[in-house]
Parts: structure tokens; sequence; C-alpha cells
């Protein structure tokens, strides 16, 4: 089967000496980057690490990134993407969950990996911005010579990003070889003309999440444009790039377009050389759409997709598009396509409206919602050894595998798609999943804690924010701004609450739930 690696491999002998990735003032060409994954691949083989081997990859948006994925997929490895952020007790269930046997590492990272060792398989530590102990720095990792790009079939597992349930226990995703690069192209088609060899796209997705890895990254491989990586989000910086180097094609999350608006300089940006600007992550506000294109010129596009199906589902295109909705079904290669449907608790689907979106507020949106239910060539192979999971995100209907999304919506008889709410308590922070019950339990274990329970709040800028309600002990002493640095230190920054307030009881139902919804309204 030929496989995106080798895809890859064909843009770089046709295209050598153009430029693949722009990082810093420095380009990296094709042929540049291709050697340098080769001599990862050859790097990782020499130490043992090869066929269905777990790699992490612990790193922010850098041209390292991009090397150490495609060097793994080389040598047949699958790659485990790690957020950056996560502190040691996060990556460490991710190391040992997976497996993994290698991590590539920011220098400044290297600590919390050095801290988990003892509780994982990890033999090789590879760090990228300094030498320091217990790593090999990422240069001198790499070999002197490139080895041959070994085989994978269609249903062999590449990539394995870790999502959370409402369990609030991060879960393996297994990403076929086929499952990615089916998004890739697939993904790659949805601009006018498609992703072209011309093209420029601003990395401002995280590479570790499969938005950022697999529509961005591997599509600006995948098509032969060039990758500008941008380790930290901030909007002058973006806005500086995409005016300066005349970028074409940006994929972003509501919070990042929320940012380019209200920019105080944003009237003296000409962005006209993005020619294709896609929101997904999370729903995407009518009010930030119409008011960056009246700002910018530009159409701003809204699509969808999850960890569990690579994750592209349904995209808006030009000349088939509807404000409000997520688009219609994905179309792939040959006749191959996504297939979705709005579906009852018993999976019988629900009819669909007229035309889309409609007035939600006089509608009965009972009778005509349900939940959003995907199968197609990028829907994940399951959770990582966890039968249990996959038995409930799955239903088998006459030789279909429906994947279960936990969203609720409606359809039309256009196919277009509108998601209107959220059947799981994740709450969605700047594009970022956040589950509650994972701050819940650090909360508990803190000594000036006796109850706490965490909810998602509206918030301007993020969409939502995470809002913790905590019944303190008797004799405590914490305060609120101490119990936000205790999350800091434990989580990653998007996930530790924003507001912290102390209560005497929590309002509860008389089994003993929190009613969260009393904590969101500020009962």
């Amino acid at each position: 089967m030929t496989t995106l690696v080798r895809d890859v491999g064909e843009t770089v002998e046709s295209t050598p000496d153009a430029p693949a990735i722009v990082y810093d003032g420095r380009t990296l060409t094709y042929e540049q980057f291709w050697t340098r994954a080769g001599r990862f691949a050859t790097a990782l083989e020499n130490n043992g690490i090869g066929e269905n081997d777990r790699v992490g990859i612990y790193l922010p948006n850098l041209p390292q990134f991009v090397t150490a994925f495609y060097g793994t997929l080389r040598a047949g490895g699958i790659v485990v993407p790690m957020n950056p952020q996560y502190k040691a007790r996060e990556i460490g269930h991710l190391l040992g969950d997976s497996g993994a046997k290698a991590v590539v590492s920011l220098a400044d990272n290297v600590s919390n990996v050095v801290n988990v060792l003892d509780d994982t398989d990890v033999e090789q530590v590879v760090s990228v911005g300094g030498d320091v102990d217990g790593a090999t720095a990422f240069d001198e990792f790499l070999a002197d010579e490139t080895n041959a790009v070994v085989d994978r079939a269609d249903d062999d597992v590449a990539v394995q990003p870790y999502t959370s349930g409402t369990t609030g226990t991060p879960k393996g995703v297994l990403l076929t070889h086929q499952n990615i690069r089916w998004t890739t192209k697939a993904n790659a088609d949805v601009p006018h003309g498609g992703f072209q060899a011309s093209d420029r796209l601003v990395g401002t997705l995280p590479l570790f999440h499969i938005y950022g890895m697999s529509v961005v990254m591997n599509g600006a491989m995948y098509s032969g444009g060039a990758y500008y990586p941008v380790p930290e989000w901030d909007a002058t910086t973006v806005m500086d790039l995409i005016e300066t180097e005349e970028l074409s094609i940006m994929f972003g999350v509501p919070a990042m377009f929320n940012d380019m608006i209200n920019h105080s300089d944003a009237a003296a940006y000409d962005l006209d050389s993005l020619r294709f600007v896609n929101s997904g992550g999370s729903s995407l506000p009518r009010d930030v759409l119409e008011r960056f294109e009246d700002r910018f010129g530009v159409e701003l596009y809204e699509g969808y997709g999850l960890t569990e199906t690579s994750p592209v589902t349904h995209a808006n295109r030009e000349g088939a598009r509807r404000k409000g909705s997520i688009g219609t079904p994905l179309d792939g290669p040959g006749d191959t396509s996504v297939d979705a449907k709005i579906v009852t608790e018993d999976f019988e689907p629900v009819p669909r409206v007229d035309e889309g979106p409609i007035d939600e507020e006089e509608a009965d949106l009972h009778e005509i919602t349900g939940e959003l239910v995907i199968s197609g060539p990028n829907v994940m192979k399951g959770y990582y050894e966890l039968p249990e999971a996959n038995d409930e995100a799955f239903t088998e209907e006459d030789g279909t595998r429906w994947f279960h999304t936990g969203d609720i919506g409606y359809w039309d008889e256009d196919e277009f798609f509108f998601v209107v709410d959220r059947e799981k308590h994740m709450i969605v922070t700047g594009g970022y999943n956040v589950y509650p019950r994972e701050v819940e339990e650090l909360l508990f274990e803190h000594e000036d804690i006796a109850d706490a329970a965490v909810v998602g709040v509206p918030d301007e800028r993020r969409g939502e924010t995470v809002k913790a309600l905590v019944v303190p002990t008797p004799d405590a002493d914490a305060t609120p701004e101490e119990i936000k640095a205790y999350c800091l230190e434990n989580l990653a920054e998007y996930k530790h609450p924003r507001e912290v307030g102390f209560v005497e009881t929590l309002p509860r139902t008389t089994t003993g739930k929190v009613q969260k919804f009393k904590i969101r309204d500020g009962d």
C-alpha cells in the first residue's frame, strides 16, 4: 500500500529544492527535511526502536517535531504526541500506558521525563533546545545515514494521540496509516483548488493535537507547500507573519480569530494573502465569524472533527457553505467519503429539517435533535487496550461501524449538519478539551479541600473557562489564589481553574450527584 510517508517521499522527489519548513528566518528544503527525517529513523533503528514501537514527541511547534514525526513513521514506529504544557504526572500516564520506548522532549521539559522514567519503558530521551543531563541532543542523536522506509499496512497504527473521556482518564486513540493518509488527502481538497505547492501554511495549531498535525502539517508536506510553525500563539506574531510572508492558508480555533479581530492594530493589517481560513476545535460564534470577515475581507469557514476521526468529518466549502453549520460530510479520494447521521437513543435516524440553520428558540429541539454518529475511512481503529470503552464508542449496524461523537445536533435535507450541545461534561476552552473530573481529582488531593466541583462557564475570548467551587476543610488556610497556583503546578495551563470560589456545601441531588447547572448559573 501507499502510506502518507511514501506520498511525502514522492513530493520530495518532485520538488527537492522547494521550501518545506520555514522557522525563525531559516528554511529547510524538502530534500533537507527528508534527509533529517531519514537520519532520525535510522537513529531509532540503531537504538533498537522500530516497527510498532512507540515514540513520544513532547515538543511545541518546531521543525524537530516534523522531523521526528516522519522519522518515526519511516522507521515503522508509532507516534505518541504529547502536550508540551503537560507536567510530569500527566506525561507519566501517557508514556506508561503507551509503552513508549523513546521520547523527544524540549530541553526545559526533560526533567519531567526523567522524573517518571522508572514507571515507563522509555530507553532513549532526546532533547531539543539544549544539552541536559539524562538526554541526547537532537542533532547528536541523528545517524549519519538513512535507511529505506519501512513498509506498513493500511490497518497498522501510525499515531496514538491521547484524549480524555467523561471519566477524565486519558485514552490512547489508535489512528492507522489509512486514517491519516485519507484525512490528509480529503482535507487538502477542501479549499478551492485544493492545497497547492505554492501555498504557505501558518502553523498556529499545536502539533501534539490531531487538528494541527493531520490537517496543517501533513497537509503541507503532502501538497508540497511551505509550513511555518509557530511555537506559541500570539496574535501580533501571527498577523505579522501572515502579512510579511504573505501566507495563504490558516487553520485555527475560535479564540484565535477572536484575538485577531480584537487586536488593537487590527485595522492596520493587510491579510489579503490568505485565500482560505478555517475554524475548528470548538463552536465558532456567529459574531466572531462575521466580524472577522468584515475586518479582514477574508471568508472564515467552519469545520468539525474529533481526535477519534483523525480529525475532520465535516467542512464548509466555497459554494457549499451555511453560517452556523459544521458543513457537510467530507469527500475523499475516489468514491470514498465520511458517512454521518443524527440518531435517537435507539439508533433510529432523526428526521431532517428542510433547511438549516433553524431558529433554535422557536423550534422544538427535542423533536429534531439527536446524537451525531460517524463512519468512514477516517474513524479510529479503537482505543488502546480499552475494550469496554470501544464497546461504548461504537455501534455496528448492517455491517457499518458507527462512532458515537457525544455531540447533539440536527441535519437538513442538503446534508448540512448543525451541533447544538455536548452530551459529555467536557469543557472546551480556547479549542482545548478539559475534563472536569481530572481537575476535581487533583483538587481532592489538596489537604485543605474537603469537596470540589469543576464546570465550564462562558468566557468571551476562550468560549469557556474553567471554574471550581471548593468546600474547605475546617482548619483550612489556603486562599483561592493558592488553589489556582496548586493546579497550575500540576496541570497544563489551560486546565487550571481561572475562577475558584469557596462554599460551605455543594448543591447536590438526593442521590448525591452535584448539580453542576446550579454552579454554572451561579446559584
